[in-house]
């Protein structure tokens, strides 16, 4: 559902409410399997499985709290700052910093990317030529970026455990 996200903020800018309160309800899931296995094995328990749903919350009412400052402020779109809830919920309280730095890394390395147009022989590629309407416009779709930043820290959780 969160590459669902990245590739609707990437083909229009905009991230769809249902696919929000889709990771929601996935988040949901992963709760039940949790709350149905307390004993913390199997794949989806993470490293923080004592107490994860209130740190899951904590981390998802955090980042909704920064995007909808970042959306006031006109620095961030309002499907990005409303996918900042279930990525919190998803990366929780204790790999929000490995989600951070993702995101940090991430904004970096596509700001550097879009200040180079993509060469003319290569823009009849569709997803090409959107990059290069994207730089043009300079407008980022921030939701693939956190997506990547999302993904790298849902790994972290769950699988490098």
């Amino acid at each position: 559902m969160i590459l669902i996200a990245a590739w609707q903020d990437f083909i229009a800018w905009k991230i769809r409410n249902w696919t929000v309160l889709a990771l929601v309800a996935d988040y949901a899931l992963l709760a039940l399997n949790r709350w149905a296995n307390p004993t913390g094995a199997g794949i989806l328990a993470g490293t923080d499985s004592a107490s994860p749903l209130q740190g899951d919350l904590a981390a998802g009412l955090l980042l909704f709290a920064i995007g909808f400052v970042l959306w006031a402020l006109r620095m961030l779109g309002a499907g990005d700052a409303k996918l900042f809830f279930p990525i919190g919920l998803f990366v929780g309280l204790y790999h929000l910093f490995s989600f951070a730095v993702g995101l940090a890394a991430g904004a970096v390395v596509v700001s550097l990317a879009l200040q180079f147009p993509v060469p003319l022989q290569y823009q009849a590629w569709p997803a090409l030529s959107r990059i290069e309407e994207i730089r043009k416009s300079r407008k980022v779709p921030y939701g693939v970026i956190m997506a990547a930043a999302a993904l790298v820290a849902m790994y972290l959780r769950y699988f490098a455990a």
